[in-house]
């Protein structure tokens, strides 16, 4: 009993915390979105289980370091099984858990076995702390914070399928998606990108699983060379069991802006296609939250910029390309399209001979 009361009250603790802070009726005062509930829960939980362990094991450095992950994990579960809390949000806030844990942990332990005659007021204020940095820290006005993130890929291939392949992507299957990290958190996978006319103003919509899909409008654009458009999801189009609300397109904290790709000639068949977006934040924690952002539009980017790659590349293979790069078979073609002596040379030539 005396064990299970170690972890279960700092389960209790860290549950009950999650559910007032993202209570609907406290959004004057708190939020999960904050960095008062990633720091004072884990440093909590862990204090709470030291707390409540026995002198001798927190004796060991590696208990008070360690051993409150064993709460955090279980939290993590329990949340997910109840649909309290998304994986990719626990993805994302689980190095901030496992790492203030700790801290509290051993925080706890230096009380517990130097200062015992303040361990009870220590760790009273320490489970009270989200409610008083909480309201602090939501009167605190926030800024949008515009992130960029900038893509890259080689691509043989002729100007002209690239581009094809860039303003319209026919339906993607699952043997070309190559996305990463965006697959481990369960976002979306692309489907399928179609431009109504190649101009200003023209109207392209990106589809993606499970509903979501950007309506993009393109507001720069040169023929083979550039286009840029500005995105909106609407929110309301988004089923709910698409995102988790936190990490929602267009809602409170996250949204997507606009995108641009640029071709750019390396060599002769031989081109750069350049993706790069704009994405903005409104949290008191965007440098944090900026990081995973920039993680995410990568792999989302890099993984177009690969379909992009290998279709252009299998349509110029297909085309009859060889090691010899297109001007120089043009030039070859020409040559040997010429005769190889002049009219009045031969005439010459065939005189001296008769």
């Amino acid at each position: 009993m005396k064990y299970i009361k170690i972890i279960l009250i700092p389960i209790i603790f860290a549950i009950g915390i999650r559910l007032i802070f993202g209570a609907d009726i406290f959004d004057d005062f708190i939020s999960v979105m904050s960095w008062t509930f990633f720091i004072t829960t884990p440093a909590g939980i862990g204090a709470l289980m030291i707390y409540f362990s026995p002198a001798e094991k927190v004796e060991s450095l590696k208990y008070r370091i360690f051993y409150p992950w064993i709460p955090v994990f279980l939290v993590l579960a329990i949340t997910m099984v109840l649909m309290i809390e998304g994986w990719a949000c626990w993805l994302m806030i689980l190095p901030l858990f496992l790492i203030f844990a700790s801290i509290g942990g051993l925080t706890a332990g230096y009380f517990k076995l130097k200062n015992r005659k303040s361990e009870n007021l220590n760790i009273s204020i320490l489970v009270l702390l989200p409610f008083l940095i909480g309201p602090i820290e939501h009167s605190i006005n926030t800024n949008k914070q515009v992130f960029r993130t900038y893509t890259s890929i080689v691509i043989n291939g002729e100007k002209e399928t690239i581009w094809n392949n860039v303003t319209n992507v026919r339906a993607i299957s699952n043997s070309e998606d190559n996305s990463q990290l965006t697959k481990i958190l369960g976002f979306p996978r692309p489907v399928e990108a179609t431009l109504d006319k190649n101009e200003i103003g023209g109207y392209r919509e990106a589809k993606f699983e499970k509903g979501l899909i950007f309506h993009e409008t393109v507001t720069e654009y040169k023929y083979l060379e550039f286009m840029k458009f500005k995105i909106k999801a609407n929110t309301y189009e988004i089923p709910s069991t698409t995102l988790d609300r936190h990490i929602l397109i267009g809602g409170q904290y996250f949204d997507m802006l606009d995108g641009t790709y640029e071709l750019k000639k390396i060599d002769s068949d031989k081109y750069k296609l350049i993706l790069y977006s704009n994405f903005s934040l409104n949290t008191t924690f965007n440098f944090y939250a900026g990081i995973w952002g920039k993680f995410i539009m990568k792999d989302i980017q890099n993984n177009i910029l690969e379909i992009i790659k290998e279709r252009s590349e299998k349509t110029f293979a297909n085309n009859g390309s060889s090691p010899i790069s297109g001007s120089v078979r043009k030039k070859i073609i020409n040559l040997t399209n010429k005769p190889i002596l002049s009219r009045q040379f031969r005439v010459a030539y065939s005189a001296n001979w008769r």
